[in-house]
């Protein structure tokens, strides 16, 4: 009688690797008995939450509801996959609070700072605005650039923020008063598709970022001095994306089709240190693994104020950091005007761990989840596809959008996921579910632009200016 209240299971990580043999878990036993069990096998002296899945699909009823529901056959063992779960729980988006007018044409480009309590937009009058999110009015109007403003990029301390037009120029802007902090930074020969900071727990307080460029070179600024201190040239087509990674090495992804990886010696000089050549188009994204972390330095989502020491600061950054590359370490996502995306563990091979095939347009965007679990990948085919982060395996198509997908954002804790498409609509969808959450209608017209606060309480969509 106890046996046939009971399943054989197996629980293996997202690699497939078994925490243990084969054992009886009582049918009745659900995430609480399963996350107890698992925590006794890996010896965890800290208690830790985790989401488990069967067939890629989150088990949220009891093991014996879930075989009866789905047909499972009792004669095979019951593979079930165990996952690390974030510690707190964002609260979901269920309506458009405040639709707050401003720019005077398109919104191109959103970003939150990265204790999420400021929100920077950039549009194509020219302007980069700073929004009160309590009272959700202006505080800033930016004046500074001479064309359409289409990258802002927040330093991960918070202390400054950069963007970048489609002249070329890049300015950067003191947060506190709006002011803008020294005159234009000019060398790009042409327009900017793409701003990144270096890494807290590498250099505190900021200073250096890195730019690309349709002129094929990325560039390193100084925003101490003011300056570009290394050109990173190579690349024989115009530079689509950039990453600077939480080892030191920066990425860009080109037209070329490549994806260069760059190590900078300490004399400041660039060394191209690999060549990843898979893709047989235009490499459109490049996302990290570890990018939440590296966007939110040694802001968490308790809020914790740090003294002004730089060295506390730079350590609760690099903790943060380790916790996040895990055992997988940190992994590189690109996506491509030839309708894939490849996985790769650059730190191991410049060979593709994973080609990812099923979009049937180009790939607009792709984007790991803060918890490095998943990734999500926007297309113009109407579809978000979400994916294993750590295998490259499907899991689900998202469909609902009507028109091309432009932009993806996570949510803080990994659970759900923010779209913004040409049909006018932001979207929210369930990971755990796999299906939509909440259907956000109300921009006048095509949503450029998306993101998600770090802390969870806000997201935040940009869209196209009618006339």
């Amino acid at each position: 009688m106890e046996l046939a209240m009971t399943v054989m299971c197996r629980l293996v990580d997202a690699e497939g690797i078994p925490l243990g043999g084969p054992m009886y878990i009582p049918q009745r036993a659900e995430k609480l008995q399963l996350t107890e069990l698992a925590n006794k096998f890996l010896n965890n002296e800290e208690k830790l939450r985790y989401a488990f899945y069967v067939s890629g699909e989150e088990l949220r009823v009891p093991l014996g509801t879930y075989i009866e529901e789905r047909s499972v056959s009792m004669e095979e063992i019951l593979t079930i996959v165990y996952r690390q779960e974030a510690v707190f729980r964002t609260r979901p988006v269920s309506r458009i609070s405040a639709s707050v007018p401003g720019h005077r044409d398109s919104v191109l480009c959103v970003s939150f700072s990265p204790d999420g309590t400021q929100l920077a937009s950039g549009s194509g009058d020219t302007t980069v605005r700073l929004w009160d999110l309590y009272t959700q009015t202006p505080m800033f109007t930016c004046i500074g650039h001479t064309n359409w403003v289409l990258s802002v990029a927040w330093s991960p301390d918070g202390k400054h923020l950069v963007s970048g037009d489609l002249a070329g120029n890049i300015c950067c802007w003191i947060p506190k008063t709006g002011k803008l902090d020294g005159s234009p930074l000019r060398g790009h020969k042409k327009w900017i598709t793409s701003i990144s900071w270096e890494p807290v727990h590498l250099t505190y307080p900021c200073r250096r970022f890195v730019t690309s460029s349709k002129d094929e070179d990325a560039r390193i600024w100084d925003i101490t001095l003011k300056k570009s201190v290394t050109c990173l040239s190579g690349h024989t087509r115009g530079v689509t994306c950039v990453k600077w990674g939480g080892d030191g090495i920066i990425y860009t992804g080109s037209q070329d089709c490549t994806i260069k990886m760059w190590q900078v010696t300490p004399e400041g000089l660039p060394c191209l240190k690999a060549q990843l050549k898979k893709h047989g188009h235009w490499v459109n994204s490049l996302a990290l693994s570890t990018d939440y972390v590296l966007r939110t330095g040694a802001f968490d989502h308790t809020g914790k104020q740090y003294s002004s020491s730089p060295e506390e600061v730079r350590k609760a950054a690099l903790k943060r950091y380790d916790q996040a590359k895990g055992e997988y370490g940190e992994r590189l996502v690109s996506g491509s005007d030839d309708f894939t995306m490849i996985l790769w563990d650059q730190s191991v091979s410049d060979q593709p761990k994973q080609h990812l095939f099923g979009h049937q347009q180009l790939v607009n965007q792709v984007c790991f989840s803060p918890n490095g679990q998943w990734i999500a990948s926007a297309s113009f085919d109407k579809s978000v596809r979400i994916w294993d982060g750590i295998t490259g395996a499907f899991i689900t198509t998202l469909r609902g959008h009507l028109g091309p997908v432009y932009q993806i954002s996570w949510s803080p804790d990994s659970r759900m996921l923010l779209s913004g498409s040409k049909d006018s609509t932001l979207k929210i969808w369930d990971i755990g579910l796999r299906q939509l959450k909440k259907d956000l209608p109300g921009h006048a017209d095509e949503v450029y632009a998306v993101d998600w606060s770090p802390d969870g309480e806000r997201a935040a969509g940009g869209w196209s200016y009618q006339r």
